[in-house]
């Protein structure tokens, strides 16, 4: 069903992956920027309800349109309520399934956040795409989120601290490195001069003058 919807909605010029299961669609979403998320809460490995709650978490926007065969009213309220913005169940028609993707689209689009700025870099929140120079550079959603956090503060400094609570989620180890090793992976994918610079003891910024980007992550 999923080839075939897929194949449906190329024709109608919207193109569409497919993970067949829970880690698989946790992997496709870790590293690609899509506009909609269509569920169905009964998958292999982390359920849909699961992926939804980890969407929502990220904080992307992202809308979220369950298309399940768990058609009674609790089960759609349990939907809305994980985060969804549309609930289709089965059996549906294909046309409905891609007017509802439209409308989703439309709504999305009237709450678009503003593209950003600063030193050479140009950064889309909504298409979730980053350009050094003119040239596109391709983060993962870690490196974008912890970009995205930087280019806000305007060339001010973001704490190490800061960066986790608002790019990683409330588990987060307070102690761990992954805001050190995001930032110096990410230090490299933009390339040199670094744009990104350290200010030790306090955290990170978005250097105006390229090079003072220099430093360890």
């Amino acid at each position: 069903m999923a080839d075939a919807i897929r194949d449906g909605l190329r024709l109608e010029a919207i193109a569409a992956d497919i993970a067949g299961d829970g880690d698989t669609a946790l992997e496709l979403l870790s590293v690609n920027g899509y506009d909609i998320a269509v569920l169905d809460r009964d998958i292999p490995g982390p359920s849909g309800d699961e992926i939804a709650q980890r969407v929502v978490a990220s904080g992307s926007g992202m809308p979220i349109l369950m298309l399940t065969a768990a058609d009674r009213l609790d089960d759609k309220a349990s939907g809305f309520e994980l985060g969804a913005d549309d609930y289709l169940t089965k059996p549906f028609e294909l046309r409905e399934l891609v007017l509802r993707l439209r409308a989703l689209d439309r709504r999305r689009a009237h709450n678009r956040p503003p593209v950003r700025e600063i030193a050479g870099l140009r950064l889309d929140p909504f298409r979730r795409e980053v350009y050094r120079d003119g040239s596109y550079v391709a983060l993962t959603r870690k490196q974008f989120a912890v970009l995205e956090v930087l280019v806000a503060a305007e060339g001010g400094v973001v704490s190490a601290e800061e960066l986790l609570e608002r790019a990683w989620d409330e588990n987060a180890d307070p102690f761990t490195n992954a805001v050190r090793i995001t930032v110096s992976a990410l230090r490299k994918r933009l390339g040199e001069p670094w744009v990104i610079a350290t200010v030790p003891g306090v955290g990170y910024r978005v250097s105006t003058r390229p090079d003072e980007g220099g430093g360890r992550g």
